[in-house]
């Protein structure tokens, strides 16, 4: 049986919905394998929705935009490379950030949304199924997903990611402006937190673990996994369960 992928899609009102719009009365060809969710701006689009996509069992999303310079919006698109940028770091973490992509279609580019669409949809194609869809899905590939999902809801993430272009483009309150070097290095520390933090707090909504028994379980050193955990007990999201012999358990509160 041939592989069809499902893909989704987020489209804005002004630009790549139209430009969609402009292909169909043209009647451009392009495989018909993307479902459209329209959203006024790209910049609309939250990290959250393309996550909770993924973990549904989709094989690929998609967000189109205006052009860099000619949002309705002025400057949704921007937000929406940043937003874009930060859900690709996560994703490279379990080699899953080809299974997205953004790209830039104006109202009067019907022929270049059928294109972008159609390498879209044969680039899912050339790699298969994605592993939750189906029954028999990758329960690793899901926890962190998930861990993904909750890490780009919190304050720190979505501070780093609002205030981006300002502190780097612009200035900050003090005046400065940060090097983006400096920038990317703060962020993807932080980004590799969260994930850990996040993906602790999952293993322990299930069950009871020691320090040792979680760096098994994600593959990490106990001494990284013990400083997240006192930041997580510091924040009453955690907290010791027992003591087996000299070693303490812990349970998410």
């Amino acid at each position: 049986m041939t592989f069809e992928p499902k893909i989704l899609g987020f489209l804005c009102n002004w630009c790549s919905y139209a430009g969609a719009d402009l292909a169909g009365v043209s009647r451009i060809q392009y495989p018909p394998n993307m479902r459209v969710i329209r959203v006024m701006c790209s910049g609309r689009v939250d990290p959250v929705f393309i996550f909770k996509a993924l973990l549904t069992g989709i094989d690929g999303v998609f967000v189109l935009g205006c052009h860099p310079g000619d949002c309705h919006y002025l400057e949704g698109n921007y937000e929406a490379e940043k937003k874009f940028i930060m859900v690709q770091k996560f994703l490279k973490m379990v080699d899953f950030d080809k299974r997205i992509r953004l790209d830039w279609v104006s109202a009067s580019e019907g022929a270049r949304f059928a294109k972008v669409v159609t390498e879209f949809i044969e680039s899912i194609r050339e790699q298969g199924p994605s592993p939750l869809s189906g029954e028999n899905i990758d329960q690793e590939l899901f926890n962190n997903l998930k861990a993904m999902e909750n890490s780009v809801s919190s304050d720190r993430i979505r501070a780093l990611v609002g205030r981006q272009r300002k502190i780097t483009e612009v200035e900050n309150e003090y005046g400065e402006k940060v090097p983006i070097d400096e920038f990317n290095a703060i962020f993807d520390d932080a980004i590799h937190e969260e994930f850990v933090r996040q993906r602790i707090l999952l293993s322990l909504s299930t069950k009871v673990l020691s320090v040792k028994d979680l760096a098994a379980e994600l593959k990490l050193d106990p001494s990284e996994i013990l400083e997240n955990m006192l930041i997580l007990k510091s924040r009453g999201v955690i907290d010791y369960q027992s003591i087996d012999g000299n070693t303490p358990l812990y349970m998410r509160i």
